[in-house]
C-alpha cells in the first residue's frame, strides 16, 4: 500500500492532500473522477467501470493510486507495466492496455505504463495532477524501471485542425506559441515528447492522435 500526505494550497491557505492506492471501497468515487474529468464528447464507454477498476487492483495495486482532499477523491492515476519497442513505439491504447482492463500487464515490463490520469474540475487549481504523476515516478525509482511513458491526449487540436498537422500543432506547443491543456500539463511534469501516435485513441477533440511522452529513471543504468 502506497501512502503519502503533504499540503497543497488553495487561495493561499495549506489543504492536506492524501495520496493513496486505491482499494474497492475507492470505486464509486473513482467512477465519479472518471465521469468528472472526461465529459462529452470524450467517448462515455471509455470511462471506468467496477470490472476495470478490479482489474486494476487485482493485477498490479502498484498502479492504482488516487489523491483525496477532505474525505473526497479528487483524482486517480493508473498505470501497468510493460516493454516498449524503442525502434517501433507506436501503438494504440485499446491494444497494450486491453481497453483499459490492463490484462496484458507484464509483471516483468521494464516501463511504467500510464493508462489513465484524471483529476476533477474544481481541484484542478491545487495541481493534483503533479502529485499523482510524481507518486508514480517514485514507483519507477524505487523498482529500477527505465522508464515512465504513455500517450498524452491533445484535446486542444480539434481548435486548429482545420490549418495546421498534427505534427504541427505539436511544435506550436513546444514552441510555446500555443497550449494544450494535457501536453502542456505533461511537459509541466517533466515529461519528454517520444513520437507521435495516429490512431492512438477514439478521442473526437485530439482527433484520435496523441503525443507519446515518456520521463527516464535518471538513477537507471
Amino acid at each position: 500500500m502506497y501512502k503519502k500526505q503533504q499540503y497543497v494550497f488553495k487561495d493561499g491557505r495549506p489543504v492536506m492532500a492524501t495520496i493513496r492506492t486505491y482499494t474497492e471501497k475507492d470505486f464509486p468515487g473513482l467512477i465519479e473522477v472518471q465521469r468528472e474529468s472526461f465529459p462529452p464528447p470524450f467517448p462515455p464507454d471509455l470511462l471506468w467501470n467496477e470490472q476495470q477498476l478490479r482489474s486494476h487492483i487485482t493485477l498490479y495495486p502498484e498502479g492504482a493510486i488516487c489523491v483525496e482532499i477532505g474525505g473526497e477523491i479528487a483524482g486517480s492515476m493508473t498505470a501497468m507495466l510493460t516493454t516498449i519497442d524503442p525502434e517501433h513505439p507506436a501503438h494504440t491504447w485499446e491494444q497494450l492496455t486491453d481497453s483499459g482492463s490492463i490484462h496484458t500487464h507484464d509483471p516483468h515490463g521494464t516501463s511504467l505504463y500510464v493508462v489513465d490520469i484524471g483529476i476533477k474540475p474544481k481541484f484542478r487549481q491545487l495541481k493534483l495532477g503533479k502529485l499523482l504523476m510524481e507518486a508514480m515516478y517514485e514507483r519507477v525509482v524505487a523498482d529500477g524501471l527505465e522508464r515512465l511513458i504513455g500517450g498524452g491526449r491533445m484535446p486542444g487540436y480539434h481548435r486548429y485542425a482545420h490549418e495546421l498537422s498534427a505534427e504541427q500543432y505539436i511544435e506550436n506547443v513546444l514552441a510555446g506559441e500555443l497550449r494544450d491543456t494535457v501536453i502542456s500539463f505533461l511537459l509541466s511534469c517533466g515529461r519528454m515528447p517520444v513520437t507521435l501516435v495516429p490512431g492512438y485513441l477514439d478521442d473526437e477533440e485530439s482527433h484520435d492522435y496523441a503525443l507519446l511522452m515518456e520521463w527516464k529513471n535518471p538513477f537507471h543504468p
